[in-house]
């Protein structure tokens, strides 16, 4: 029988995890001209972001980059708190959003590996809420095609929507119901099944509530809240220590204001203070979507991780051959991403498991066939280059950012590799 880990375990679990004392930054560090880069051109990144800070168009920006295993760039400009004018730090906490649904991914494929999940098994043969679920066909409710699967939820191909990005029918009803503001991941799923799918599954790739669906189904297979099981399985193992869905009371001073234009004036106003977050709150919804706080140093961890086919510091956390899969591409040909899609470049990026990938040398800017990444709300954006055995990081704490910096960063990191 399934036993659920309490709360209680779950702060227990968090402290052995804080108690390591081991800096998530210690991966080797590097002189870049020992595994092919430049210092020279490295030395361009950190007063072009500063530009962006003097500029007053961000607040604070940290980059971090990694080569065969090592770190040849770790930057910081700005400010951490826009109230206090309080200095951004190397080890500050950021809103990462959307970059956890990478993390949620290998934790699901972690359970693959187990025999405790199939790819092409139905979602609601782990979530029985689905089994009825309906799509919504001009205006009439109709039976699914096929009842959608764990892999059309990790690619968002399932049906699913987020409610936020369209006027559809379907996502009106998401934001009726107010789909991400549920007490617990069970109540997610409970109101979300009542809701007509967007589109017969594995016909679109449409940006959604996936992960979320996917925390879910993690917590029914693994017998574990997601928080509890992304601490024992990946975090600890992985010495990620500055990683959580909530904020500890010890650590509050080092996450900072979250910020965006005000369309009025033109300047950075404060959205997200602090001492009135919901991060440093109790969490009980535990967004496999967008819920987790990190570190520059603790992702390229993750990163790292995965770079070196699923071991990193003596941890074996997943095998090279899963990992494979999840960075290919699992979109049918007559299925777009929805980015990417510019003319002369399009169906550059395909979807994998978790991941966006790149199909093909890019036509727009630096980078590698293969290379796979995924970004946050907030500006914060990685990828994971195995040809160049290349790893960045970008954090800031913006949204709706209107600046190319993700781009121009990756060409400023490219640039830089001269072997």
């Amino acid at each position: 029988m399934m036993t659920l880990f309490t709360r209680g375990t779950a702060a227990l679990l968090l402290l052995i995890l804080f108690a390591h004392g081991v800096l998530a930054a210690d991966l080797l560090r590097a002189e870049p001209e020992s595994v092919g880069m430049s210092s020279e051109r490295l030395a361009r990144i950190k007063p072009f972001m500063q530009r962006y800070i003097d500029d007053n168009k961000l607040t604070g920006i940290v980059t971090l980059i990694a080569r065969n295993g090592k770190i040849v760039h770790f930057e910081k400009v700005g400010i951490l708190n826009s109230d206090t004018g309080e200095e951004l730090q190397k080890d500050s906490l950021f809103r990462i959003y959307s970059m956890t649904k990478p993390i949620v991914s290998v934790a699901a494929m972690m359970l693959l590996e187990e025999g405790q999940l199939l790819l092409d098994k139905p979602v609601a043969d782990y979530l029985p809420a689905f089994k009825d679920t309906k799509v919504l066909v001009d205006g009439v409710e109709v039976p699914q095609s096929h009842p959608f699967t764990v892999r059309e939820l990790m690619s968002h191909q399932a049906g699913l929507t987020y409610g936020v990005f369209s006027n559809t029918p379907v996502d009106k009803q998401y934001r009726a119901a107010e789909i991400l503001g549920n007490q617990d991941l069970a109540d997610m799923v409970s109101e979300l099944s009542k809701i007509p799918l967007l589109n017969q599954p594995g016909t679109k790739w449409v940006y959604s509530v996936s992960a979320d669906v996917l925390g879910r189904l993690i917590e029914v297979v693994s017998g574990q809240p997601l928080d509890a099981y992304l601490a024992s399985r990946l975090f600890i193992p992985l010495k990620m220590n500055d990683t959580f869905f909530e904020v500890p009371k010890d650590k509050a001073h080092r996450f900072g204001t979250n910020h965006m234009l005000d369309a009025e004036t033109g300047s950075l106003k404060v959205i997200d203070r602090p001492e009135t977050s919901a991060y440093t709150k109790e969490v009980t919804f535990f967004s496999g979507g967008g819920g987790l706080v990190s570190t520059a140093a603790d992702y390229i961890r993750f990163n790292q991780m995965l770079l070196n086919g699923g071991i990193l510091d003596g941890a074996r956390i997943i095998s090279p051959k899963t990992i494979q899969i999840m960075t290919t591409n699992h979109l049918a040909a007559e299925v777009h991403s929805g980015f990417g899609e510019r003319p002369g470049v399009a169906s550059t990026y395909g979807f994998g498991l978790g991941f966006a990938v790149l199909l093909s040398p890019p036509l727009t800017g630096l980078g590698s066939e293969g290379a796979y990444t995924w970004g946050g709300m907030a500006g914060t954006i990685f990828w994971n280059d195995p040809k160049e055995d290349l790893t960045a990081v970008l954090m800031v704490q913006m949204q709706r950012n209107p600046y190319p910096l993700r781009e121009e960063f990756k060409n400023l990191v490219y640039q830089a590799i001269v072997e």
